[in-house]
């Protein structure tokens, strides 16, 4: 069974500390996940929630830029961040020895980033050359994630984030200091501890560290809901180096937050659909041979956004198929799932699926410490990680059924995108 037994404090100045001992490693793991992503990003400044990851790692008042890695990497640690759409993380995996410096380190940037404007220039060449290398010159670099571009109206939900060139090249120190001030505040970040520590001592050491950090406004938290798709939307485009025509088919998702229940239900729907060979995509288009790989599941990944969320289900094609066949069959199997429902099996399938998924997340430092930091900061319950494969195993065929029959394919937005001048 997996440990549940969390501490929660929050500083004077408004930080939330979750602490999560665990003795089965030696490793300590620290995240710190700020409440903004790039759907809170302003419009004209697209990829900015991004660049300005980056730029947290340029420095602070008291650490010279390139000193916090250095210094994680002589204890032999690891550390990232990344930007999501509802929230920016960074976390540190290092000795138990080493904690009181990352801690030290993630203190000192949260009450002062150091920012000029050789480094915003620099860092902009690079955000805008990772662009080029994981989006702009991959043949599905934005497939499928434009997909939200025609399900959604408002910029906020509509744009993935990667950030145009010229909004990139457009940003300022004023922007940097303005984005700090608003999500950067202690008040709206969640700072989580795992590994074998006491909560004593983890809770005096954030202390000593985090309290003289000052307290700002809180930003009041957005709400970007749109209203239902009354008709369907497609798009079609074209790119060079396609080799298969992809197919993505979007349909909004129930509120993670306040509809859990129904969430869970799209959650083992989508692995009723896609995960592993027995899948209901993998029998009807890839083992037939019509086509090369198909997948099915929330567009950013499970629990990892709020509402509103996309499901989508997407295939690649073998040739001379088309996009109606593709969509066909996507209708066929989601109209067989509403009607009869998956069976038993399909279900326990993904109940271990999760319950294994689950297991490795928590034994793995990294993935432990920053999955628990999330739901903590998207859901307020951190303990949703651990108990996922009992909330899941209380999915029932039925409320599978009912999950596939809300994908409606009069309320979806379709994205095709095939090799310049091939077809769609």
């Amino acid at each position: 069974m997996i440990s549940t037994s969390y501490s929660r404090v929050t500083l004077a100045n408004g930080l939330r500390v979750l602490v999560a001992p665990d003795n089965a490693t030696p490793l300590v793991g620290v995240s710190v996940h700020y409440d903004v992503g790039f759907r809170s990003e302003p419009a004209g400044r697209s990829g900015f929630a991004h660049l300005f990851e980056h730029m947290m790692f340029q420095g602070s008042e008291s650490v010279p830029k390139g000193e916090h890695p250095r210094q994680v990497q002589t204890v032999g640690g690891l550390f990232n961040g990344t930007t999501n759409r509802d929230y920016t993380v960074y976390w540190e995996v290092v000795p138990r020895e080493a904690l009181k410096t990352v801690l030290f380190m993630e203190a000192d940037r949260m009450r002062a980033p150091l920012f000029d404007e050789a480094a915003l220039r620099n860092q902009i060449a690079v955000v805008k050359e990772e662009v080029l290398k994981t989006v702009r010159e991959e043949p599905y670099g934005r497939f499928p994630g434009q997909l939200t571009s025609v399900l959604y109206d408002t910029f906020p939900n509509g744009h993935d984030g990667h950030g145009d060139f010229e909004s990139l090249e457009a940003a300022t120190l004023d922007d940097c200091d303005a984005f700090f001030d608003t999500y950067y505040s202690p008040g709206n970040a969640v700072l989580t501890v795992t590994g074998p520590v006491t909560v004593a001592d983890v809770e005096d050491l954030v202390g000593w560290y985090f309290d003289d950090v000052p307290a700002r406004r809180v930003p009041p938290r957005t709400r970007f809901d749109e209203p239902l798709l009354t008709g369907a939307r497609r798009t079609d485009e074209s790119g060079v180096r396609v080799p298969h025509l992809g197919v993505a088919a979007g349909y909004r998702m129930p509120d993670p937050t306040t509809q859990t229940d129904e969430y869970l239900a799209h959650v083992v729907l989508a692995d009723v659909l896609a995960t592993g060979h027995g899948s209901r995509l993998q029998r009807r288009l890839v083992q037939q041979t019509i086509a090369v790989d198909a997948d099915a599941g929330p567009l950013d990944g499970p629990f990892i956004s709020r509402h509103p969320d996309t499901f989508c289900v997407l295939a690649y094609a073998f040739p001379e198929v088309s996009a109606e066949q593709m969509l066909d069959a996507f209708d066929q199997e989601l109209s067989d799932l509403a009607h009869h429902g998956p069976t038993t099996d399909e279900v326990q399938k993904s109940v271990m699926h999760w319950t294994t998924a689950t297991a490795g997340q928590c034994d793995d430092p990294a993935s432990r410490v920053t999955g628990l930091g999330l739901f903590e900061t998207l859901h307020g319950h951190a303990e949703l990680l651990a108990l996922l494969p009992e909330r899941l195993a209380a999915v029932t065929p039925d409320n599978v059924a009912a999950a596939a029959t809300a994908l409606d394919p009069d309320r979806r937005a379709v994205l095709t995108l095939s090799s310049a001048g091939g077809p769609a």
